[in-house]
């Protein structure tokens, strides 16, 4: 009887842990269609995937407006941005923060790209950007590049602000030269 019971709790943990490592992994892969979405933009304007076929987009996720990470990660972005025009790239950042939210976070850190409201996760979710933090559901720091006929071309999974624009440059740059 006991060795039974064990082979069964054997079994419920490996569900488990096959369960926990399934759950990580649903972000898009690298080849396939970007998930189109529509979201409130900081200026409480739609705007759609689909509006910048044509461009490249890095569409980067993003926890909370207004904190140390994301402040610096869009910093960094709004620096190189001049240098992703030239390269045919728009950016967006995503979090579950308001459109309200955006605008203030925008106009204090002196941000001129987009930045979309995602209050539902709904969109984190598709693209598999989706953590908790003391109960609540944030975009977790994953980044989406996707190419001009709305492919993902590369996929960046809990990214490190520092250097990920620049890092997404380099990948840009590489990809534009193909």
């Amino acid at each position: 009887m006991s060795r039974t019971r064990t082979l069964v709790a054997a079994c419920c943990v490996l569900v488990a842990a096959i369960a926990a490592l399934g759950a990580g992994s649903t972000a898009p892969a690298a080849g396939s269609a970007a998930p189109a979405f529509t979201l409130t933009n900081n200026n409480g304007d739609p705007t759609k995937l689909s509006d910048f076929h044509g461009k490249w987009v890095v569409l980067y996720f993003y926890p909370k407006d207004f904190t140390s990470g994301c402040t610096l990660e869009a910093h960094n972005f709004q620096a190189d941005l001049k240098k992703y025009e030239q390269l045919n790239a728009v950016i967006l950042g995503v979090s579950v923060d308001t459109a309200a939210s955006h605008k203030d976070f925008c106009a204090k850190e002196g941000l001129s790209f987009k930045l979309l409201s995602d209050p539902d996760a709904k969109v984190s979710g598709e693209y598999g950007s989706i953590m908790e933090y003391e109960g609540n559901k944030l975009s977790a720091r994953n980044t989406f590049l996707i190419d001009p006929e709305g492919k993902i071309a590369k996929v960046y999974l809990g990214v490190k602000p520092a250097a990920h624009s620049q890092e997404v440059l380099t990948e840009l740059a590489a990809l534009e030269k193909k």
